[in-house]
Protein backbone atom coordinates (compact mmCIF):
# COMPACT_ATOMS: atom_id res chain seq x y z
CA UNK A 1 0.00 0.00 0.00
CA UNK A 2 1.00 3.64 -1.12
CA UNK A 3 0.97 5.91 2.23
CA UNK A 4 -0.90 9.02 2.38
CA UNK A 5 1.43 11.77 3.61
CA UNK A 6 -1.31 13.57 5.22
CA UNK A 7 -1.19 10.75 7.83
CA UNK A 8 1.61 12.77 9.11
CA UNK A 9 1.73 16.26 9.38
CA UNK A 10 1.61 15.97 13.16
CA UNK A 11 5.48 15.02 12.74
CA UNK A 12 7.04 17.40 10.49
CA UNK A 13 10.75 15.78 10.19
CA UNK A 14 8.60 13.08 8.86
CA UNK A 15 6.93 14.61 6.54
CA UNK A 16 9.46 16.15 5.48
CA UNK A 17 11.72 13.05 4.19
CA UNK A 18 8.21 11.20 3.02
CA UNK A 19 7.92 14.57 0.90
CA UNK A 20 11.67 14.27 -0.82
CA UNK A 21 11.65 10.25 -1.36
CA UNK A 22 7.95 10.74 -3.01
CA UNK A 23 9.19 14.07 -5.23
CA UNK A 24 12.00 12.72 -6.25
CA UNK A 25 10.96 9.33 -7.00
CA UNK A 26 7.86 10.04 -8.85
CA UNK A 27 8.27 9.65 -12.68
CA UNK A 28 6.01 12.16 -14.01
CA UNK A 29 8.14 15.21 -14.03
CA UNK A 30 11.41 13.06 -14.27
CA UNK A 31 11.06 10.82 -17.18
CA UNK A 32 9.11 14.04 -18.89
CA UNK A 33 11.96 16.42 -17.97
CA UNK A 34 9.84 19.43 -16.49
CA UNK A 35 11.91 20.76 -13.76
CA UNK A 36 9.49 23.06 -11.35
CA UNK A 37 11.55 25.78 -9.38
CA UNK A 38 8.47 26.11 -6.47
CA UNK A 39 9.61 22.89 -5.44
CA UNK A 40 13.30 22.29 -6.61
CA UNK A 41 16.65 23.73 -5.75
CA UNK A 42 18.78 25.35 -8.41
CA UNK A 43 17.84 28.09 -11.54
CA UNK A 44 14.41 28.54 -12.80
CA UNK A 45 14.06 26.08 -15.79
CA UNK A 46 10.72 26.52 -17.70
CA UNK A 47 11.73 24.29 -20.91
CA UNK A 48 11.23 20.64 -21.87
CA UNK A 49 13.28 19.36 -24.57
CA UNK A 50 11.22 17.31 -27.14
CA UNK A 51 11.93 13.45 -27.54
CA UNK A 52 10.74 11.31 -30.37
CA UNK A 53 8.47 9.34 -27.93
CA UNK A 54 5.87 13.00 -27.33
CA UNK A 55 4.94 12.62 -30.62
CA UNK A 56 1.83 10.86 -32.55
CA UNK A 57 2.25 9.04 -35.43
CA UNK A 58 2.04 12.14 -37.82
CA UNK A 59 5.22 13.58 -35.42
CA UNK A 60 2.84 15.89 -33.86
CA UNK A 61 3.09 16.53 -30.50
CA UNK A 62 1.28 14.16 -28.00
CA UNK A 63 -0.60 16.00 -25.44
CA UNK A 64 0.19 14.31 -22.28
CA UNK A 65 3.47 15.85 -22.09
CA UNK A 66 2.04 19.46 -22.73
CA UNK A 67 -0.20 18.83 -19.94
CA UNK A 68 2.12 17.10 -17.33
CA UNK A 69 4.58 20.20 -18.33
CA UNK A 70 1.64 22.62 -18.01
CA UNK A 71 -0.58 20.97 -15.06
CA UNK A 72 -2.20 24.55 -13.83
CA UNK A 73 -5.03 24.65 -11.17
CA UNK A 74 -2.38 26.32 -8.67
CA UNK A 75 -3.53 26.16 -5.27
CA UNK A 76 0.11 26.05 -3.73
CA UNK A 77 3.39 24.13 -4.43
CA UNK A 78 3.35 20.73 -2.33
CA UNK A 79 5.62 22.20 0.32
CA UNK A 80 2.55 24.65 1.60
CA UNK A 81 -0.08 22.71 0.55
CA UNK A 82 -1.59 19.21 -0.34
CA UNK A 83 -2.89 19.63 -3.90
CA UNK A 84 -5.52 18.14 -5.73
CA UNK A 85 -6.33 18.41 -9.60
CA UNK A 86 -9.87 18.68 -10.55
CA UNK A 87 -9.76 20.05 -14.04
CA UNK A 88 -7.28 20.23 -16.93
CA UNK A 89 -7.96 22.18 -20.31
CA UNK A 90 -5.11 21.76 -23.25
CA UNK A 91 -5.80 23.54 -26.69
CA UNK A 92 -3.16 22.57 -29.23
CA UNK A 93 -2.66 25.45 -31.85
CA UNK A 94 0.66 23.89 -33.85
CA UNK A 95 1.56 20.56 -33.74
CA UNK A 96 5.66 21.63 -33.60
CA UNK A 97 6.70 18.98 -35.94
CA UNK A 98 10.09 20.75 -36.29
CA UNK A 99 10.16 22.07 -32.43
CA UNK A 100 13.20 21.30 -30.75
CA UNK A 101 12.14 22.55 -27.32
CA UNK A 102 9.46 24.22 -25.11
CA UNK A 103 8.48 26.53 -22.96
CA UNK A 104 5.97 27.22 -20.20
CA UNK A 105 5.46 30.88 -20.03
CA UNK A 106 2.53 33.42 -18.83
CA UNK A 107 1.59 31.00 -15.71
CA UNK A 108 -1.40 33.30 -14.18
CA UNK A 109 -2.46 32.52 -11.31
CA UNK A 110 -6.23 33.93 -12.05
CA UNK A 111 -7.81 33.53 -8.52
CA UNK A 112 -6.85 31.48 -5.45
CA UNK A 113 -9.16 30.97 -2.76
CA UNK A 114 -9.43 29.18 0.81
CA UNK A 115 -9.30 25.52 -1.10
CA UNK A 116 -9.67 26.61 -5.06
CA UNK A 117 -7.15 27.39 -7.15
CA UNK A 118 -7.50 28.35 -10.78
CA UNK A 119 -4.92 29.10 -13.34
CA UNK A 120 -3.19 28.90 -16.38
CA UNK A 121 -0.28 29.18 -19.06
CA UNK A 122 1.11 29.74 -22.56
CA UNK A 123 3.66 26.70 -24.05
CA UNK A 124 5.61 27.83 -26.64
CA UNK A 125 9.15 27.44 -28.91
CA UNK A 126 11.37 27.57 -26.26
CA UNK A 127 13.90 28.59 -29.44
CA UNK A 128 11.38 30.89 -31.08
CA UNK A 129 8.98 32.49 -27.97
CA UNK A 130 6.47 34.25 -30.69
CA UNK A 131 5.75 30.60 -31.88
CA UNK A 132 2.57 29.63 -29.97
CA UNK A 133 2.26 25.65 -29.30
CA UNK A 134 -0.90 25.18 -26.95
CA UNK A 135 -2.78 27.17 -24.13
CA UNK A 136 -3.56 25.12 -20.85
CA UNK A 137 -5.99 26.01 -18.30
CA UNK A 138 -6.54 24.40 -14.77
CA UNK A 139 -8.54 24.26 -11.40
CA UNK A 140 -6.80 22.74 -8.48
CA UNK A 141 -8.66 22.03 -4.50
CA UNK A 142 -6.30 22.03 -1.43
CA UNK A 143 -6.58 18.55 0.57
CA UNK A 144 -4.28 19.30 3.20
CA UNK A 145 -1.77 21.85 4.95
CA UNK A 146 2.06 20.24 5.27
CA UNK A 147 3.82 21.50 8.28
CA UNK A 148 5.45 24.74 8.16
CA UNK A 149 9.25 24.88 7.41
CA UNK A 150 9.37 22.63 3.92
CA UNK A 151 12.24 23.34 2.28
CA UNK A 152 12.89 23.02 -1.69
CA UNK A 153 14.93 19.95 -2.65
CA UNK A 154 18.03 18.98 -4.90
CA UNK A 155 16.36 17.19 -8.37
CA UNK A 156 16.74 14.02 -8.97
CA UNK A 157 16.86 13.99 -13.02
CA UNK A 158 16.55 11.31 -15.36
CA UNK A 159 18.59 11.35 -18.20
CA UNK A 160 16.24 9.93 -21.05
CA UNK A 161 18.63 9.18 -24.25
CA UNK A 162 16.55 10.11 -27.70
CA UNK A 163 16.54 7.26 -30.47
CA UNK A 164 15.36 4.62 -32.03
CA UNK A 165 14.96 2.16 -29.10
CA UNK A 166 13.12 4.69 -26.66
CA UNK A 167 9.93 3.03 -25.65
CA UNK A 168 6.81 4.62 -26.49
CA UNK A 169 5.05 7.04 -23.45
CA UNK A 170 2.51 4.86 -22.65
CA UNK A 171 4.98 2.04 -22.53
CA UNK A 172 7.11 3.68 -20.20
CA UNK A 173 4.62 4.79 -17.49
CA UNK A 174 3.48 1.05 -17.55
CA UNK A 175 0.45 1.09 -19.69
CA UNK A 176 -0.82 -2.23 -21.18
CA UNK A 177 -3.27 -3.50 -23.55
CA UNK A 178 -5.33 -5.81 -22.46
CA UNK A 179 -6.35 -8.55 -24.30
CA UNK A 180 -10.41 -7.72 -23.70
CA UNK A 181 -9.19 -4.34 -25.66
CA UNK A 182 -8.94 -1.89 -23.13
CA UNK A 183 -5.97 0.29 -22.03
CA UNK A 184 -5.49 -0.23 -18.68
CA UNK A 185 -2.66 0.69 -16.07
CA UNK A 186 -1.37 -1.79 -13.21
CA UNK A 187 -2.26 -1.26 -9.44
CA UNK A 188 -1.20 1.81 -7.85
CA UNK A 189 2.89 2.09 -7.19
CA UNK A 190 5.23 4.88 -5.52
CA UNK A 191 6.59 5.89 -8.39
CA UNK A 192 2.79 6.55 -10.38
CA UNK A 193 1.71 7.91 -7.01
CA UNK A 194 1.20 11.44 -5.83
CA UNK A 195 2.23 11.88 -2.12
CA UNK A 196 -1.74 11.59 -0.98
CA UNK A 197 -1.14 8.05 -2.46
CA UNK A 198 -3.42 8.45 -5.57
CA UNK A 199 -2.62 7.69 -9.68
CA UNK A 200 -0.92 11.02 -10.37
CA UNK A 201 -2.01 13.46 -13.43
CA UNK A 202 1.15 11.88 -15.07
CA UNK A 203 -0.26 8.39 -15.63
CA UNK A 204 -3.97 9.32 -15.85
CA UNK A 205 -2.76 11.65 -19.16
CA UNK A 206 -0.75 9.42 -20.52
CA UNK A 207 -3.12 6.37 -20.38
CA UNK A 208 -6.25 8.32 -21.22
CA UNK A 209 -4.44 9.98 -24.21
CA UNK A 210 -3.44 6.25 -25.65
CA UNK A 211 -7.03 5.09 -24.97
CA UNK A 212 -8.21 8.35 -26.75
CA UNK A 213 -5.90 7.48 -29.88
CA UNK A 214 -6.31 4.42 -29.77
CA UNK A 215 -10.28 4.46 -30.44
CA UNK A 216 -9.74 7.52 -32.55
CA UNK A 217 -7.33 5.60 -35.00
CA UNK A 218 -10.26 2.40 -35.17
CA UNK A 219 -12.94 5.14 -36.28
CA UNK A 220 -10.69 6.68 -38.82
CA UNK A 221 -9.01 3.79 -39.93
CA UNK A 222 -5.43 5.23 -39.68
CA UNK A 223 -3.15 6.62 -36.82
CA UNK A 224 -1.89 10.13 -38.66
CA UNK A 225 -4.03 11.88 -35.91
CA UNK A 226 -3.05 15.36 -33.86
CA UNK A 227 -4.67 16.08 -31.12
CA UNK A 228 -6.18 19.51 -30.85
CA UNK A 229 -8.61 19.97 -27.59
CA UNK A 230 -8.14 17.85 -24.24
CA UNK A 231 -10.26 17.97 -21.57
CA UNK A 232 -10.17 16.29 -18.07
CA UNK A 233 -11.63 16.52 -15.21
CA UNK A 234 -10.54 14.38 -11.82
CA UNK A 235 -13.94 13.23 -10.40
CA UNK A 236 -12.17 11.27 -6.98
CA UNK A 237 -8.70 9.73 -6.00
CA UNK A 238 -7.67 6.84 -7.84
CA UNK A 239 -6.31 4.76 -5.11
CA UNK A 240 -6.22 0.86 -5.96
CA UNK A 241 -5.93 0.33 -9.22
CA UNK A 242 -5.59 -1.98 -12.04
CA UNK A 243 -7.30 1.62 -13.68
CA UNK A 244 -8.94 0.66 -16.90
CA UNK A 245 -10.59 3.50 -19.66
CA UNK A 246 -13.15 2.67 -21.77
CA UNK A 247 -13.45 5.11 -24.85
CA UNK A 248 -15.43 5.79 -27.36
CA UNK A 249 -15.21 7.88 -30.50
CA UNK A 250 -17.33 9.76 -32.91
CA UNK A 251 -16.62 10.95 -36.41
CA UNK A 252 -17.13 14.45 -37.53
CA UNK A 253 -16.56 16.77 -40.95
CA UNK A 254 -13.28 17.43 -42.30
CA UNK A 255 -11.09 14.81 -40.41
CA UNK A 256 -11.63 15.57 -37.37
CA UNK A 257 -12.76 12.73 -34.48
CA UNK A 258 -13.91 13.15 -30.97
CA UNK A 259 -13.47 10.48 -28.42
CA UNK A 260 -14.63 10.61 -24.60
CA UNK A 261 -12.80 8.26 -21.91
CA UNK A 262 -14.01 7.28 -18.83
CA UNK A 263 -11.10 5.82 -16.43
CA UNK A 264 -11.82 3.35 -13.73
CA UNK A 265 -10.50 2.26 -10.34
CA UNK A 266 -10.84 -1.66 -11.28
CA UNK A 267 -9.73 -2.00 -7.19
CA UNK A 268 -12.05 0.07 -5.36
CA UNK A 269 -15.44 -0.89 -6.41
CA UNK A 270 -14.95 0.34 -10.69
CA UNK A 271 -15.33 3.91 -9.62
CA UNK A 272 -15.13 6.49 -12.14
CA UNK A 273 -11.79 8.59 -11.05
CA UNK A 274 -11.41 10.56 -14.45
CA UNK A 275 -12.96 11.39 -17.32
CA UNK A 276 -11.87 12.89 -20.37
CA UNK A 277 -12.82 14.36 -23.57
CA UNK A 278 -10.89 14.82 -26.96
CA UNK A 279 -11.04 16.17 -30.58
CA UNK A 280 -8.28 14.46 -32.83
CA UNK A 281 -7.84 15.96 -36.31
CA UNK A 282 -6.39 13.37 -39.36
CA UNK A 283 -2.92 14.65 -40.95
CA UNK A 284 -2.59 14.05 -44.19
CA UNK A 285 0.52 12.03 -45.30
Amino acid sequence: MVRDIRELTDDAEAYAAELRRRWTGLLSYRYIGRSHSSMNNGPVDNTVTLRSDMRNAAGGLLVAPLSISSPCGNVGSDLVSVPNPVIHSCQILDGAQDVKRIEVVGSDVLHIGSRMGYSRAKIVDADDPSRVIAYTEGQGVKIGVPPGGLKKMDEDKLEIVDGPDLPPLWDAFGCVLRDDGHWTLPPLSVELASPDAALHIGPQHVLLETAAASAAAAAMGTDRLQMRAWHVMFLSRAKVGPFRADAEADRGPDGRVGVRVVLHDEGNQDRKVSTASAVLQVVPA
